[in-house]
């Protein structure tokens, strides 16, 4: 089997081996707790957060299965982690943390999801 072979199985297996639970902590926190996390005390907070890094860590593997260009690669990866986690902070406000949390969080997302869009963008011109 080649490298490029072997590289593309891990990448895939890898990326669907952290998004899938991530997509489940962050859908389903109380069933993550039970069945695969039962670490007390339960905190819905944190699986929701545990999902957003899960996310953020399987699409970019995901994505390096399509894309070489790792700077883009890394923000549209964080972009996805980070804004599935300034969802955790909306979803789970009235629970705690800072007010600003959500500006802060939603801001971070923002401008990775800028910058991964205007990455993307130039890869796209350079194409063609």
């Amino acid at each position: 089997m080649t490298t490029t072979r072997i590289d593309t199985i891990v990448l895939l297996l890898a990326g669907l081996f952290f998004l899938a639970p991530g997509i489940w902590a962050f859908a389903a926190p109380g069933s993550f707790y039970d069945q695969l996390a039962p670490f007390q005390p339960y905190n819905r907070h944190l699986i929701h957060d545990i999902g957003a890094f899960q996310i953020g860590i399987g699409a970019t593997l995901l994505l390096a299965l399509k894309w070489n260009d790792a700077r883009f690669v890394a923000l549209a990866g964080a972009a996805a982690g980070a804004t599935v986690h300034f969802a955790s902070h909306i979803i789970d406000h009235s629970r705690g943390g800072k007010d600003s949390d959500v500006v802060v969080f939603g801001v971070v997302a923002a401008v990775l999801i800028a910058t991964a869009v205007v990455r993307w963008r130039a890869l796209d011109r350079s194409a063609h």
